[in-house]
């Protein structure tokens, strides 16, 4: 890719003209947890490219085939990160939940007016059936 990227930016400064890069990639997972996405493709199709074409994969490989790591780097970092990932979910099971206006907040600028109807809509649905909803801190 940054060789790609590199040669675009030089041909699109030397003729003053845009370029195209198509990048392939691959999902491996799902879109979301509501989705299964073997109900659309096979699984042996997804491991078929893990199997060959995963860039992580890949590039393990290539860093060990040219000796700048070892397999025990890899396991050592592999742990490492494991326990760093168990670390932050303990530190975040421990923290408040957010407030539920930051469901709409967090990624608009100006909230655009569905999603205040939508909140309206939350927020009227909450007070309704408090019993439901431990909003206490919010």
């Amino acid at each position: 890719v940054h060789a790609a990227v590199r040669k675009a930016r030089s041909y699109a400064l030397e003729h003053n003209a845009p370029v195209l890069i198509e990048a392939m990639t691959y999902r491996q997972g799902h879109h979301s947890t509501s989705d299964d996405s073997t109900a659309y493709r096979d699984a042996s199709e997804v491991e078929r490219f893990a199997d060959n074409h995963d860039p992580l994969t890949r590039m393990e490989s290539f860093l060990i085939q040219h000796g700048w790591l070892t397999t025990e780097d890899v396991k050592r970092m592999e742990e490492n990160e494991r326990l760093d990932v168990l670390k932050a979910m303990e530190q975040a099971e421990h923290r408040p939940p957010p407030d539920m206006k930051s469901l709409f907040t967090d990624v608009y600028a100006d909230i655009p007016p569905h999603l205040l109807e939508q909140q309206r809509q939350l927020e009227e649905h909450m007070a309704q059936y408090p019993e439901y909803y431990a909003t206490s801190g919010h």
